[in-house]
């Protein structure tokens, strides 16, 4: 008996289902059908026949359309869903019908009308990656459309459809005259809003631990007190979504957004992040890790930690150059603090003298302002240790010190600044200590407040400590500007235990950081007196006078309220370097 011939074609495929249609029942089973009713009759069946398309099968949700062009298919599904914006736009969102639509190019199967084969499979495993009122299109038919049809498009990479063997490269369209949401103002802070990270790993298995990456970023963001962080219910919405970040920043109301991608490869995972400036397109981060697969949730939290820790100063950096671009007759109280902060970074008198008149100004605005109190104690502290020890520069250390620390219960890098110039100025360390702990518990990401409590613990005598904070700052943020204050937490810290090598290695790295403060160098002068290696100690010592010709020994002892355990190892090394006592 003669095998029956398979009847065959190419075609385009046009796969097409309602959003959260079982919602819409579920709210209003007779109302939803109606209307679906009325979207085929005047709009659906109408725009197929224009572009000879013909439908094949309905379901209550969806339907499966061919046609022998690809062109006319997307063209079809353009003007579907622009129709359907217009329709929707007077209806309420929980109310409204959308549909996602997935075309695709291939040889298809008939029998008795009905369409079969991978290319229909292919077609409804691409709708299913569209978002509502979008369209996605596969490669095959991507390159049947490219260049004859206005298209604003979004490569989705490669994707591991369901049930098919090998991965398809997808692209999504969205017509230009798709009405968005009304553009929403930012917020005076910095705002940002983390997109769900993308499993480019083609295994379903990952898509939780994606999904707790971005969750874990939005929690570590979210402790950073001048940051706004867009919630996870709404970021979240752009899941599976090809995504135009100007387009976020627009929907949100944010200035940046954070992007990422997991890709699992036998027993080790790649994971790259990204922070680009919606407005222009500037990466003002990016970073990608490669580690191990042996503990995902501990995996977890050492990527969130490393990943948050190095947004927070890139961040804080973006927001520095975006604010000089502004009028000086147009600064709130939080652009002049931004403003301030490159001087105070460089923590020499000068600059801190600089920096003091802009952070006056933010708190004649605003006169609890915790960041401005904390600049302020930290610039005073600055001109107190380097500029003569006056009593005037101390008591406003003290005081704007104190009011930081009593105005940013909840602001990491208030406490931390706030604390600081208690610890090294007023030298109530409990206070101090209290204030650190509170700021690294508020935000563990904080390599500010890790930095700072690195320096205040070592010259407290706390010399493990010291090192153990002053280790997880330069882990969470290895490129900071203020690694230097790490690099004096572990110079001091082994000092202290004795370990003059690493104590020297540290206090180099301190002088190459931060060149013109005499502090390195005097960090660095002592530990090389204990190893013997005189020669260079008195070069360096001879370099610390030069930057501070009133250096003495006691004196910076005194200043600090140094313990013995420190002051009289610390003042025989400088002295036998060549530093006066």
């Amino acid at each position: 008996m003669a095998q029956e011939r398979v009847g065959r074609r190419l075609a385009a495929i046009l796969a097409a289902d309602v959003s959260g249609y079982s919602r819409l029942m579920g709210i209003d089973e007779e109302g939803t059908l109606t209307a679906l009713k009325v979207c085929r009759r005047e709009l659906i069946d109408p725009k197929v026949a224009e572009h000879h398309g013909r439908i094949v099968k309905t379901s209550g949700d969806g339907a499966l359309v061919e046609f022998a062009s690809a062109v006319e298919a997307t063209r079809c599904a353009m003007q579907i869903q622009l129709a359907m914006a217009k329709r929707n736009a007077a209806i309420p969102e929980d109310r409204r019908i959308e549909f996602r639509i997935g075309i695709n190019v291939g040889d298809i199967i008939i029998d008795e009308g009905d369409i079969y084969g991978d290319a229909v499979n292919i077609a409804a495993r691409v709708e299913s990656l569209a978002s509502p009122g979008a369209i996605c299109l596969s490669e095959d038919a991507y390159k049947q459309v490219k260049g004859k049809l206005s298209l604003e498009v979004s490569d989705l990479g490669e994707q591991q459809l369901k049930n098919i063997s090998e991965p398809v490269r997808v692209y999504s369209i969205r017509c230009h005259e798709t009405p968005s949401l009304p553009t929403r103002k930012l917020p005076d802070k910095p705002s940002i809003a983390v997109l769900p990270f993308q499993n480019i790993s083609g295994d379903p298995e990952q898509e939780y631990f994606c999904d707790g990456m971005a969750e874990d970023i939005i929690t570590g963001l979210s402790r950073i007190k001048w940051l706004f962080i867009i919630a996870r219910n709404s970021s979240f919405t752009y899941k599976g979504r090809a995504v135009d970040v100007k387009q976020v920043s627009r929907d949100l109301g944010v200035r940046y957004v954070v992007e990422g991608s997991v890709r699992k490869a036998g027993d080790r995972v790649r994971i790259s992040a990204q922070v680009v400036e919606a407005e222009t397109g500037i990466h003002v981060w990016a970073e990608r890790y490669d580690r191990p697969l042996d503990d995902i949730f501990a995996l977890q939290d050492e990527i969130t930690l490393s990943v948050v820790g190095a947004i927070e100063p890139s961040l804080r950096a973006a927001e520095i150059e975006r604010v000089k671009r502004k009028r000086p007759d147009s600064l709130d109280a939080y652009d002049l603090v931004l403003r301030a902060l490159p001087h105070m970074y460089v923590a020499m008198p000068e600059d801190a003298a600089n920096a003091v008149p802009l952070l006056q100004r933010a708190l004649a605005l605003e006169a609890d302002y915790a960041a401005a109190h904390g600049g302020l104690a930290w610039c005073h502290e600055t001109l107190f240790m380097r500029a003569g020890f006056s009593d005037e520069n101390r008591a406003a250390a003290i005081r704007h010190g104190r009011a930081a620390i009593a105005h940013g219960r909840d602001d990491a890098t208030a406490l931390a600044l706030g604390a600081f110039a208690v610890a090294m100025v007023e030298h109530d360390r409990v206070t101090a200590f209290e204030a650190f702990e509170r700021a690294v518990a508020l935000s563990p990401s904080s390599s500010l407040a890790l930095f700072f409590g690195s320096v205040a613990l070592a010259y407290g005598g706390e010399a493990e400590r010291a090192i153990e904070w002053a280790e997880r700052a330069l882990r969470i943020s290895p490129l900071d500007r203020l690694d230097y204050a790490a690099y004096h937490g572990l110079a001091i810290g082994h000092f202290l235990r004795g370990r003059y090598e690493e104590a020297a290695n540290a206090g180099r790295r301190a002088v190459q950081s931060n060149p013109g403060t005499s502090v390195s160098h005097s960090l660095l002068a002592a530990p090389l007196a204990k190893l013997g290696r005189m020669e260079e100690a008195k070069a360096v010592a001879k370099r610390v006078l030069e930057l501070e010709p009133s250096f003495s020994a006691d004196g910076f002892c005194a200043a600090l309220a140094l313990p013995t355990l420190l002051a009289r190892p610390m003042v025989e090394a400088w002295r036998a370097a060549g530093l006066p006592p």
